[in-house]
């Protein structure tokens, strides 16, 4: 018979509830991320059910903030506000004057400007399905909703922008004074009376930017059924573009041509940075002094010059290419960067020693050139780059004055 010590019993049972506890709670660390995606994923579905999406049936849904539900009157309203030039200190620019709609969404310019014509620190972005990114700008993977991005040029200081910090009241007095922005608003807030506060300004802008989907160009139309809707150069082109010689597809893969992706329902977005080896300051691979890229995010050595995947869709106009737009064509993209191992190689340092394991360069010819330029052009979707729901509104009063 075993003689068991006094209190024995007690000490047994704390310590086996004690483990039942650890174990519950392991198991709700391991899944508290999978069970909040799902409960967010059903948000997003929910809300997904009543807004119309334009687009064919076999892109995914995009993914939506739980507290940003779509809706028309949402998106009109960030349309407005998205070419309002009241955005900015100085009344002269709109968050379309470096995204304007015929270069899909970008300026034409190396670096965007901002108010008193003060230049950028880097290349305006294509808000091509911009719904479709898991963070935002060049080199911030912080910056996960459009939301949270719109702030940085309505707010930001290095560089400035639109020159909005510390002048709030006076955007909010702007926008309540006007004789229509009242009344949108309490369309696409009725939950807060449409209050015209920053929080709101945010989520319309995000939700019409959501809207800005582009999936008919030639190549669309020619992976969906229409063998004749690319020419046989471009079909050399993508060939060359999904071939082991060139590698293009390693980061510039899935519908939109990027490693950077998420979509409703996906529990993890993928996520790309890279250094390309555009630059080689020192022989050991630093960029330029005033754009490190991700390091000025991460502060770690390895993410010197790395830069998101942007997307390819529109990019035959979306020039000029790279995060400092100092590639002027994509010609000069393929044959002085890629092709040599980055643009650095034709510098006196040689190339980037820190520059991504896929940039190791490859030989092509003219010919082959040009046909990877025609392929990238049969990416080029022109019903984006002039439907009118994504244009500036003063163009609707204007072509309603024309036809009377």
């Amino acid at each position: 018979m075993m003689i068991k010590a006094p209190g024995s019993d007690r000490r047994f049972s704390f310590i086996t509830a004690l483990g039942i506890v650890f174990s519950a709670a392991v198991f709700w660390l391991a899944i508290a991320p999978i069970w909040g995606q799902t409960k967010v994923n059903q948000a997003q579905a929910a809300n997904s059910e009543t807004f119309h999406w334009n687009k064919p049936a076999w892109a995914p849904t995009p993914p939506v903030p739980a507290d940003n539900p779509m809706s028309d009157a949402k998106v009109a309203l960030g349309r407005f506000l998205f070419y309002d030039t009241r955005l900015s200190i100085d009344n002269t620019i709109s968050c379309g004057s470096c995204h304007q709609q015929a270069r899909a969404f970008t300026d034409g310019q190396p670096l965007h400007r901002g108010v008193n014509g003060l230049p950028g620190k880097r290349n305006a972005m294509t808000l091509t399905n911009v719904a479709y990114l898991p963070s935002y700008t060049w080199a911030n993977p912080q910056i996960k909703s459009l939301e949270r991005q719109m702030l940085l040029p309505l707010f930001g200081d290095h560089p400035l922008e639109m020159g909005m910090a510390g002048h709030e009241t006076e955007l909010f007095a702007r926008l309540s004074s006007d004789q229509d922005y009242p009344r949108r608003f309490a369309a696409a807030f009725p939950e807060d009376g449409g209050r015209i506060d920053l929080h709101n300004i945010a989520r319309a802008i995000a939700a019409f930017e959501r809207t800005l989907l582009s999936f008919d160009s030639p190549y669309d139309r020619y992976k969906h059924g229409d063998p004749n809707a690319i020419s046989p150069a471009a079909k050399r082109g993508e060939a060359l573009f999904f071939g082991e010689r060139l590698e293009c597809y390693h980061c510039h893969s899935g519908i939109n041509f990027t490693d950077n992706y998420v979509q409703q329902g996906l529990a993890f977005p993928e996520t790309g940075f890279h250094n390309t080896g555009l630059y080689n300051e020192d022989g050991m691979g630093a960029y330029k002094s005033w754009d490190h890229g991700l390091r000025d995010v991460t502060s770690n050595d390895e993410d010197e010059g790395a830069f998101r995947t942007p997307t390819l869709r529109n990019i035959a106009v979306t020039g000029p290419y790279m995060h400092d737009g100092s590639l002027s064509t994509l010609e000069s993209v393929i044959g002085q960067h890629y092709a040599v191992k980055g643009h650095a190689a034709l510098s006196s340092n040689g190339p980037n020693p820190l520059r991504s394991d896929f940039i190791e360069g490859f030989s092509i010819s003219d010919a082959e050139t040009e046909d990877l330029v025609e392929f990238l052009d049969s990416l080029t979707d022109q019903q984006f780059l002039t439907n009118l729901a994504f244009s500036d509104p003063a163009s609707d009063s204007r072509e309603k004055r024309g036809a009377r």
